[in-house]
């Protein structure tokens, strides 16, 4: 995390505040401090906060508030940033079939990490990861926390089509596509679960700040989520306070 917080301009709507320069639930938590003061603070003239894994970008409208303006208020609230109670994360349990033809690259995982299936299954299930943020497509997730031991580079020529529900591996990053959509990531296995359901009252699934949990299950178990899911009778599994519990 940098000593000063950077702050810079992006346009002439918007302005960034940069944290750091790597991945850190430290700065997380500053980000998502920072979010909810702007929030509470009701600055007039700012249209959106957007948060990224090092930064939060502020927009605004400028014929409500100047540059200048905006970056006083927000020094100033940066300054109480101490004072702000972060809500407690709850954790979501994502139900997860490894492998066969849900999971066509599991085997390569292993095979890059001189290890077996089913160690790779073992070490994804073990913990849970922090959301730090959604983007890429509409509620994906960009998680942290996954063990190095199964890294895996991206593939060397993306898919230009991958089922939604689809769990993958890139790099130190694990995380799940909540729509259909190319990608190149390594895919491990899917899950039965709408992480993005444009008719459903909360579209998203799931919000950052908050964690993932996943579980693993076997092919009938996937069905009949599934078809739950279809029908809206499945119950989500929330853990609430027990964010990072593993």
């Amino acid at each position: 995390m940098y000593k000063q917080t950077k702050y810079l301009a992006a346009g002439d709507r918007a302005l960034v505040m940069e944290f750091g320069n790597s991945i850190s639930e430290e700065i997380n938590r500053k980000i998502r401090s920072m979010g909810i003061a702007i929030e509470k603070a009701k600055i007039e003239g700012i249209t959106e906060t957007v948060p990224t894994y090092r930064s939060l970008m502020i927009h605004y409208d400028p014929m409500i508030i100047g540059y200048d303006a905006l970056l006083d208020r927000l020094r100033s609230l940066e300054e109480q940033l101490e004072s702000i109670d972060l809500p407690s994360p709850c954790t979501y349990e994502i139900p997860t079939l490894y492998g066969g033809e849900f999971g066509p690259d599991i085997e390569n995982v292993a095979k890059h990490n001189n290890l077996t299936v089913e160690q790779v299954i073992e070490i994804h299930t073990s913990r849970d990861y922090l959301i730090y943020m959604l983007g890429f497509t509409p509620g994906f997730p960009y998680l942290g926390g996954m063990d190095e031991r199964i890294a895996t580079p991206r593939l060397s020529t993306p898919r230009t089509k991958i089922n939604a529900g689809s769990v993958g591996i890139a790099a130190n990053q694990t995380g799940v596509y909540p729509i259909e959509s190319p990608g190149g990531w390594q895919l491990i296995g899917r899950t039965p679960l709408k992480l993005y359901d444009p008719y459903r009252e909360n579209p998203i699934l799931l919000k950052a700040g908050n964690y993932i949990r996943f579980k693993r299950i076997d092919r009938e178990q996937y069905d009949r989520i599934r078809e739950e899911v279809e029908k809206g009778t499945y119950e989500y599994i929330i853990h609430n306070g027990e964010g990072g519990g593993r």
